[in-house]
């Protein structure tokens, strides 16, 4: 069954999201502390499907509780809970590892709409590690980078890139569409789908941390190229080889 931890300090909230997930057919354990939803992880050994965690707690806050989960699982969906509506709030939660965020007050169609998005994600992280590793069928090839489709998993140099499943599908989008300019209304249905809640700079603070994770300067930036005012291109060409062609 589709196991969610909901880590939220106030009852009320707490109560009105469990009751309705569980309605949705999650199995639910809740937590009213950012302590006990780590220590709840710790001791269920990680198996949980989803995370949906409250910001503003007392003692450790929700985006401590993201960062610590998010070191100890790629796989696990992260959705961040909070009343306010500051940019800076939706974009450190998400910096830290989130897949997605919720501002208070949200209806129980938008919360499972939003978790079953994610679920499907890391449901399709969950899969048979039996084919042959270095089987052709199963990689995309780009300069440097190679992705496994069938562990989902992506190397630079041969050497492994932590991605979170989110970061993943990006990555995997903008291989299969190299030297294509994609606009961020593009990126967003294809990666969370055509009735996704939020915004488009979902994508923005996704592909900042992308770019961390795979650029040699991230602030300067070689693969993952802005388009300004539209979206972002994949090239592996290198640039000085894109100025003999434009001669």
């Amino acid at each position: 069954m589709k196991r969610i931890l909901v880590c939220e300090d106030e009852d009320v909230i707490r109560d009105f999201v469990v009751i309705n997930l569980k309605r949705a057919g999650y199995d639910v354990v809740d937590v009213n502390c950012g302590e006990d939803a780590i220590k709840v992880f710790e001791e269920e050994r990680g198996r949980f499907d989803i995370a949906i965690l409250d910001i503003m707690m007392p003692g450790i806050d929700g985006f401590q509780v993201c960062k610590t989960l998010r070191k100890k699982s790629s796989t696990l969906g992260i959705i961040m809970l909070s009343a306010k509506t500051q940019e800076m709030d939706k974009v450190s939660g998400l910096m830290l590892g989130a897949d997605d965020y919720i501002t208070k007050p949200f209806s129980p169609s938008e919360l499972t709409a939003r978790i079953d998005a994610i679920y499907r994600r890391v449901s399709m992280s969950v899969v048979p590690r039996e084919a042959d590793e270095d089987d052709e069928s199963e990689t995309i090839e780009s300069g440097p980078f190679l992705l496994n489709l069938k562990s989902r998993t992506v190397t630079k140099d041969d050497m492994p890139v932590d991605l979170t499943q989110v970061e993943y599908q990006i990555l995997e989008y903008f291989i299969l569409n190299a030297e294509t300019a994609l606009d961020r209304g593009s990126i967003l249905s294809h990666i969370w789908g055509d009735n996704y809640y939020g915004d488009d700079k979902i994508v923005d603070v996704n592909v900042r941390r992308i770019r961390m994770k795979i650029e040699d300067e991230p602030s300067n930036p070689r693969y993952i190229s802005t388009i300004w005012g539209f979206g972002y291109k994949w090239s592996v060409k290198d640039p000085d080889e894109e100025d003999e062609e434009s001669m």
